[in-house]
């Protein structure tokens, strides 16, 4: 830093020159400090800094004063940064600005009215889209990657698994994939769909399934979304309550329907988007169409496009249904617009450079969101699945690369169970290297965090560079080594695991909240707030409003915090439930302006900068014996990180004093931890029966409960570990992977019971 000023002070001789002094002692994701050079001289400069050196020693002492600065610098800078950082107001109060029942409102600092449209002119997605078609004709837009060969490996218990051996990513530009829209949303016309009926989606993530949406866009025809894990009764239960009459799916997914044909009312035609072994049943009246084929119909046949207006409902998007039979969301062009307005200004530096690693469902309002947003600057789209997602993932075949060290992707959205696994894969792998490798892994760590939570004494600058070389650039290459932002959503994300991401991979966390009622939008936190345990301020589109939840405790009037329900209102809050008005009326209101508000049944407190955390479920909350109220949703947060759950479940009957919980181990680290003990065992289910396991969990969960400062009550009196891993294809946890409370209970019904016998 010394070397800088000087150079600028003394060879240039500039008269005015201002020092950008951000490069080796000033953290990455902080506003730069600008310091006017010309009123300080290098011995000014020191005393600027506390430096008491004699004039008459200064020149025979400058080269050591140089080393002073540059130890003093970063601890002076850090201070003013951080203390700059503290006072950053994110979020200003609303009250005055909106209408409807009474509470605490909040909303984005930089915007005084919610966000409808960050593009001028632009006013549905259907625009947004042929606009960014025409902008960006040549650059990529979607890559998928090509299927070498496919094999089946049996393991020593007998299962099969697949395995993939997968190429690299080949692409289409933007003016190719509008030119395969265009002829999709012909062929869907010739073929015999017709303005009125709706289309449902029914596929995991992929290109086609972008390219169908964009059509279906173009023809102002709704989108039904299916998650591709649905069971039969629920994908009956979305296709029949919507009047569906073209269904566009993949091959395994034609299959499911063809086995529930005779129980689908309202479907005429099948769109299946592999065209190479595509499934036929003599026994269904559906007309069966490939994918190719409908493109290569509407391209010879084209059809001028039906464009649609801002208020026309573009998507009905069926919940994963945790509760019970999903919901269907109306959203039109507006409502999803105003989310992917919003996000835009959030993200720093979105445009053509960014890679985006595209793996959740599409059928989730996250990943929906994020691709049209995606798409509208310029960025590309490289498509992947959780399965392929890394070089160690379950489906990728030995020695071939994963999606996203292939892909090396600079942005990428996830839900915590992901990062989760991330972080937990990591931390195993270390362990069980040990020696000198976990202990610079842990110093490395321990220095970084230090420097993150605000500390003068951290790793900053040089040192912070020299630790991301030598350590983490590993833990970097596991997503392709140049993430730059992560968006985290769908659940809430651990303290634990945030700072892990932030710390490994070098890259900031947005979590955001918001639910598909609220097309993904509510709140954001933006790139610079390195806190955790929070969800960030509103979105440019919305208000956050908390109201009195007097029966659960929660009050906006509580101090040193309001708290209450949160309550979310803007251009982004959806329609309502479709063919469910009593449903509707129960969480949407509409308020004097015409602005509507969605009741979340979340509890949520706001921080003095304008921030929310989200404190209380409503729902999830059981009264226990004495009186006590215990929010699970709350104690399976805190419980989740011990490195030995792969996932739980907590459970509390209001019949007793103490509440237990279902731990689905994970094998990873609890085999680690056996075989350092030196316990023999037959396979993973034997070692979660052992008791010598059990008390190594509880043990592990009760310090985790002590981190996370639950009360005694909180803390399950009692556990059971599982093997076997909960997944959405075992019915137990959604596409979303969010617990699936009720089923769950019934699936371990005798178990629960044990526990209060």
């Amino acid at each position: 830093m010394f070397l800088l000023f000087y150079l600028c002070h003394s060879r240039l001789k500039l008269q005015r020159t201002t020092l950008w002094l951000c490069s080796l002692v000033s953290p990455p994701l902080l506003p730069p400090l600008f310091i006017d050079l010309s009123t300080l001289s290098p011995l000014k400069f020191l005393r600027h800094l506390r430096l008491q050196i004699p004039r008459s020693s200064c020149k025979s002492n400058l080269g050591m004063s140089a080393y002073i600065v540059g130890v003093l610098a970063p601890l002076v800078l850090t201070l003013a940064l951080r203390s700059s950082r503290k006072g950053k107001i994110r979020g200003l109060a609303a009250d005055a600005d909106v209408e409807g029942e009474g509470g605490y409102a909040i909303r984005n600092h930089r915007f005084a009215s919610p966000v409808e449209t960050a593009w001028e002119g632009i006013k549905t997605l259907a625009e947004l889209f042929e606009q960014a078609c025409k902008q960006h004709g040549d650059k990529n837009l979607l890559g998928t990657r090509k299927l070498i060969s496919r094999e089946t490996q049996v393991h020593a218990d007998g299962r099969l698994f697949e395995k993939l051996h997968l190429g690299d990513y080949e692409w289409m530009s933007y003016g190719q994939v509008f030119e395969t829209v265009c002829n999709f949303a012909s062929g869907l016309v010739q073929v015999g769909h017709t303005t009125g009926e709706r289309v449902a989606i029914f596929a995991d993530t992929r290109e086609e399934w972008f390219i169908a949406l964009q059509a279906c866009f173009r023809r102002n025809l709704t989108v039904v979304t299916m998650y591709a894990s649905l069971g039969e009764e629920a994908i009956c239960h979305s296709l029949n309550e919507t009047e569906v009459t073209t269904v566009i799916c993949g091959n395994k997914e034609l299959k499911k329907l063809l086995d529930i044909s005779g129980q689908i009312d309202t479907v005429e035609r099948v769109i299946c988007m592999d065209d190479d072994d595509m499934l036929s049943d003599g026994s269904s009246s559906w007309k069966m169409y490939s994918y190719s084929e409908v493109e290569q119909i509407g391209r010879e046949k084209p059809v001028d496009a039906d464009l649609p207006l801002p208020a026309d409902v573009a998507v009905i998007m069926y919940t994963s249904g945790s509760t019970g039979l999903p919901k269907g969301v109306m959203m039109t062009h507006s409502n999803v617009l105003a989310t992917v307005s919003a996000v835009m200004t959030i993200v720093p530096g979105l445009g053509g450079k960014d890679v985006y690693l595209a793996y959740l469902p599409l059928a989730h309002i996250l990943e929906l969101a994020a691709e049209n947003l995606i798409a509208a600057v310029g960025s590309s789209i490289g498509y992947g699945s959780p399965l392929t997602l890394t070089d160690t993932s379950s489906k990728i075949k030995r020695g071939t690369k994963g999606d996203a060290s292939t892909l090396r992707p600079t942005l990428m959205a996830s839900v915590p169970a992901i990062l989760d696994r991330v972080r937990d894969g990591v931390r195993n792998k270390v362990d069980s290297a040990g020696g000198v490798s976990k202990k610079l892994f842990d110093l490395a760590y321990g220095r970084r965090l230090s420097a993150i939570n605000g500390s003068w004494f951290g790793a900053w600058g040089l040192e912070k560079f020299l630790w991301s070389f030598l350590v983490f650039r590993k833990v970097r290459a596991i997503l392709g080594g140049r993430i730059r932002f992560i968006l985290s959503g769908g659940a809430p994300l651990s303290a634990d695991t945030q700072r892990f991401i932030n710390i490994c991979l070098g890259a900031p966390i947005g979590q955001g909240y918001g639910l598909t009622e609220t097309c993904a939008g509510g709140t954001f936190s933006e790139y610079d707030d390195t806190s955790v345990g929070r969800v960030g301020a509103p979105l440019p589109c919305s208000y956050i409003k908390l109201i009195d939840w007097a029966e659960g405790g929660y009050l906006t009037s509580d101090s040193p915090m309001p708290r209450g329900e949160i309550v979310i209102g803007g251009p982004n809050v959806t329609l309502g439930y479709f063919k469910n008005d009593e449903k509707t009326k129960e969480v949407y209101k509409v308020d004097k302006r015409g602005l509507r508000w969605f009741y979340t049944g979340d509890v949520g407190q706001f921080h003095k900068d304008g921030c929310l955390e989200i404190i209380d479920r409503k729902k999830d909350i059981v009264k226990l014996q004495h009186g006590e109220y215990v929010s699970l949703g709350k104690v399976e947060a805190g419980l989740s990180v011990s490195p030995y759950v792969d996932n739980i479940m907590v459970h509390a009957n209001s019949f007793h004093s103490y509440c237990v919980a279902l731990v689905v181990a994970s094998q990873p680290a609890l085999e680690s931890w056996a075989l350092q003990k030196g316990i023999n065992f037959d396979d993973f289910t034997s070692l979660c029966q052992m008791e010598e396991t059990l008390k190594e969990v509880y043990t592990s969960l009760v310090k985790a409960a002590k981190t996370a400062r639950l009360e005694k009550f909180e803390i399950p009196a009692k556990i059971k570990l599982l093997s076997e891993a909960w997944t959405p294809e075992s019915g137990l946890v959604t596409a979303a992977l969010k617990l699936k409370r009720d089923v769950i209970r019934k699936t371990f019904k005798q178990d629960l019971a044990n526990f209060y016998s």
